[in-house]
């Protein structure tokens, strides 16, 4: 059953009340003055003018060994670390260790031609115009560009310069797309290959929905961009890549050196609460299970497809182990869907609270360092199940009243 919905239309009566608007409009004024104000002694320098220790001295460290024509030395964490100490003028503990696929050096090299300050300071404000943009388009009204820039998780992806705006964007295009622009929305599906744990549920359900032109389209993408990222680094950087995959396995999934509290999985949650690795993977692998059986049976009905897509968003998020807060920018997709279908047929009545306890729930990460992100996801999920709860009653008594009319 290939996807041919639009997105709901809005209705002309906007049902929008003033509060979530006036609280966006908090934060958003919030994140503006907080990274102007932190320059220089919380971000990117301190108060001795040396570099903060922070994810994107990595993404610049490894595009500048590309640029010098050693791309595979990114794979080579401690010579990485020495390149990154060099860049900020300290050390620091542990690794902010290259693992993306040679792909993403592209990126990581075009920025690394920029001093560093520099392109810190011009890497989240490039890529969060495509988020924004795919914001507004999702939820239909300008407010769209206000719930982008207030999404609690925006702070942590600027503070530590990662690629969360871009991430986001990327999905959240190829739902947008893939009712009408089914090629365009696989060449989105296909940059999104810079994250390989991502790309477990699209291509499954794709097949599901018979989405063949968006599916091939993603694949012939994702290998043109493998395809010129070894024509361009070579064959070494690939080697090392597959070479670090299981060094990083180990250390962030199996031996936990980042805290488990960084992580926002349900993997995560069960060690950073002293469960076994093994009790963690069960746990994780049940959750796959039930996310996919649910997946495919939404994705083979007869459900919205605004709500197909919102839900395909949110169990991209919830199936992979391997997931950090700035990575749950992504989830601004699916509460963007939420809001444009109530914006289209009105809101239920607990689901405005319950998304200003999914921004509360982001939000008290940055202060516990508690994986309350993946709360934040399973709390999104469960909208979405009540909203498919509540259509699936409406539906029959829609009906029925059209036949007694």
């Amino acid at each position: 059953m290939s996807v041919s919905e639009p997105l709901p239309p809005l209705s002309p009566v906007d049902p929008l009340p003033p509060w979530p608007v006036k609280m966006c409009v908090v934060l958003c004024i919030a994140h503006a003055l907080f990274f102007p104000l932190a320059y220089g002694h919380l971000w990117i320098i301190d108060g001795k003018g040396l570099g903060i220790p922070a994810d994107f001295v990595h993404v610049w460290a490894s595009g500048r060994l590309a640029l010098e024509g050693h791309p595979s030395w990114a794979y080579d964490w401690d010579f990485n670390k020495a390149l990154q100490v060099a860049t900020l003028g300290q050390g620091y503990d542990g690794h902010f260790a290259w693992q993306y696929p040679p792909t993403y050096l592209f990126v990581a090299a075009a920025l690394a031609s920029l001093p560093y300050v520099a392109a810190f300071i011009l890497w989240p404000l490039v890529s969060f115009v495509p988020f924004g943009l795919t914001m507004r388009l999702l939820v239909g009204r300008p407010f769209g560009w206000l719930l982008a820039g207030a999404f609690p998780a925006f702070l942590v992806n600027v503070t530590i310069g990662q690629n969360g705006f871009l991430t986001a964007a990327l999905i959240g295009a190829t739902l947008y797309l893939l009712p009408s622009r089914k090629v365009a929305a696989g060449i989105c599906l296909g940059l999104l290959s810079y994250k390989p744990q991502y790309g477990l549920l699209f291509p499954l359900l794709l097949m599901v929905a018979g989405e063949w032109r968006a599916f091939f389209a993603a694949v012939a993408v994702t290998l043109t961009l493998a395809a010129a990222a070894w024509l361009v680094f070579g064959t070494e950087s690939w080697v090392a890549f597959f070479h670090a995959l299981p060094k990083f396995s180990q250390a962030f999934l199996s031996d936990g050196k980042a805290y488990w509290g960084k992580m926002q999985s349900l993997y995560t949650t069960v060690r950073l609460f002293q469960g076994s690795e093994a009790m963690a993977w069960v746990a994780q692998l049940g959750l796959d299970a039930l996310v996919v059986v649910a997946l495919v049976t939404l994705w083979r009905g007869c459900a919205a497809y605004w709500l197909k897509a919102a839900a395909l968003a949110t169990g991209t998020l919830l199936v992979t182990p391997y997931i950090f807060i700035y990575d749950l920018m992504a989830l601004a997709i699916p509460v963007a869907l939420l809001v444009r279908t109530g914006l289209a047929e009105g809101f239920l009545g607990h689901e405005l609270p319950a998304l200003g306890g999914v921004f509360l729930l982001l939000a008290i990460y940055i202060v516990t360092g508690v994986p309350t992100g993946f709360a934040a996801t399973v709390l999104v999920a469960v909208l979405l199940g009540l909203r498919y709860a509540a259509a699936t009653v409406a539906e029959p008594r829609r009906q029925a009243a059209e036949i007694g009319a």
